[in-house]
């Protein structure tokens, strides 16, 4: 399964939950640094294949069996860092920071509550996010929770999704956070998006998918929130409000990629119409409504899906390409027979993640992939015979890990090793029992994240060859 790279929620039990939550503070351990969170303890190494590049002997384990099936998972990345930040609970809630090298704790938190749950919300809607989040040469490890601050016996407190900053680099134990920064908003439990894809921090709300329609951006550095409660106005193209969707995707140095459903742009700076690939129309479909559907945003660049239109009687490919999102400007452009529900039917939901390499020259959503430095796409795509290929995971190297679609549910999905810098993406099928990583970025190790036999949840890392 995925890790949580964006966000987590996940399932405790109710008695658990009720003691990490309501605005009390942590149990101490009597040096001012929180009660002794459960990371870290030392487990012996599951065993299951991994792609040739890993050692499946040399690594560590962590088991989190308090996580249930299909819940996403409490493990962040710090961008750059050969580490992984974990969130778990004890008397409230911990992070620690672990070496990918050995597994040692580099760091573990103070026991951080948050506000207080909102009634109405699920069990699993409680715990808070985690991320690894870099800004401006400064790199945080965020916790991120939607409640009540300062409800109490006499006040019905105020909703927000409050921010606990822990900055990467700490050291030792019960580690509290450089600054907390509340967010104030009105959203339906689960209904709240945190991510950093454009390299500013957002809290999304109002409404389902991916995307929703409202978001806040927050500076970490300066703790300051700049709020963008009516997408609309942002952008000229949207004065017709009947038949425009719009919604903050994410927010960049240079202000906010307002995605208008279809079209897009950021404000002030460029829009969609002026980066057309070459062949693409300005409006297309049956309405020609404006073309362009951003499907998703990684590491400051967005990946786009444009029509074309027939010819002779021929339905055209659609056409794919990233462009830089400070700029606009089109990085790499492909063909690939690959669709999506998304825009008005899906409500910004994808099916895929956008993942990057490490450096970003690659990037890739599902069967879409790109190399940057030589501008050319990879569509793995079917096409009748050649089965659907979803790339997970690049290395700086252009070597993508991914899983084959297939009908056959219970036999579960094969594991492909790819080449992105070939026009094909050379596809290899792994063998049965080899897992795909999540990621590739550790040091030279890699992060995998597996169910053992008894369904509980482990995190996986193994050292590279």
């Amino acid at each position: 399964m995925r890790t949580g790279r964006v966000a987590v929620a996940v399932v405790v039990a109710a008695g658990l939950l009720a003691g990490c939550g309501g605005g009390a503070d942590a149990p101490d351990d009597g040096n001012g640094k929180g009660g002794a969170a459960q990371t870290g303890k030392a487990e012996p190494l599951a065993a299951f294949g991994v792609p040739a590049a890993w050692d499946g002997g040399r690594g560590w384990d962590q088991a989190l069996p308090w996580v249930p099936m299909n819940a996403p998972t409490p493990v962040a990345v710090v961008p750059g860092a050969a580490a992984v930040a974990v969130l778990d609970v004890d008397a409230g809630y911990t992070v620690q920071v672990r070496s990918a090298a050995d597994g040692k704790a580099v760091w573990t938190s103070a026991n951080w509550t948050p506000p207080t749950p909102l009634p109405a919300a699920d069990k699993h809607e409680l715990v808070p996010r985690i991320l690894g989040v870099e800004q401006d040469g400064q790199k945080f490890v965020v916790l991120a929770a939607h409640g009540l601050a300062g409800k109490d016996e006499l006040h019905e407190g105020t909703e927000v999704v409050r921010l606990a900053l822990y900055p990467a680099a700490a050291t030792g134990q019960g580690v509290k956070p450089v600054r907390e920064i509340d967010v104030p908003l009105k959203a339906d439990p689960g209904e709240v998006r945190v991510q950093a894809q454009g390299g500013r921090l957002i809290v999304a709300h109002d409404g389902p998918g991916s995307y929703p329609r409202v978001a806040s951006a927050v500076d970490l550095v300066k703790g300051t929130v700049t709020a963008y409660n009516n997408p609309s106005e942002l952008l000229p193209e949207c004065s017709d409000h009947l038949t425009c969707f719009p919604r903050v995707m994410a927010v960049g140095p240079a202000g906010p990629l307002v995605y208008l459903e279809p079209g897009f742009g950021v404000p002030g700076r460029w829009s969609s119409d002026a980066v057309r690939p070459e062949g693409v129309p300005s409006n297309a479909g049956p309405y020609k409504k404006r073309n362009g559907q951003v499907y998703g945003v990684a590491s400051g660049k967005l990946l786009v899906q444009w029509d074309k239109e027939a010819t002779a009687g021929a339905a055209a490919l659609p056409t794919w390409s990233v462009h830089d999102m400070e700029s606009g400007r089109m990085l790499a452009s492909t063909e690939c027979r690959y669709t999506e529900s998304h825009g008005h039917t899906g409500r910004g939901y994808r099916n895929h993640e956008v993942v990057t390499s490490p450096a970003a020259r690659f990037i890739a959503a599902g069967p879409v992939a790109f190399d940057l430095e030589r501008k050319q796409g990879v569509c793995l795509a079917g096409d009748g015979n050649r089965k659907e290929i979803a790339v997970r995971s690049v290395r700086d190297d252009g070597t993508a890990y991914g899983l084959v679609k297939t009908d056959d549910v219970k036999a579960g999905r094969p594991a492909a090793q790819l080449d992105l810098t070939s026009a094909t993406g050379d596809p290899k099928a792994l063998g049965a029992g080899v897992e795909v990583p999540d990621h590739t970025d550790l040091g030279g190790a890699a992060l995998f994240v597996i169910r053992d036999q008894n369904q509980n949840l482990r995190l996986s890392v193994r050292q590279g060859k």
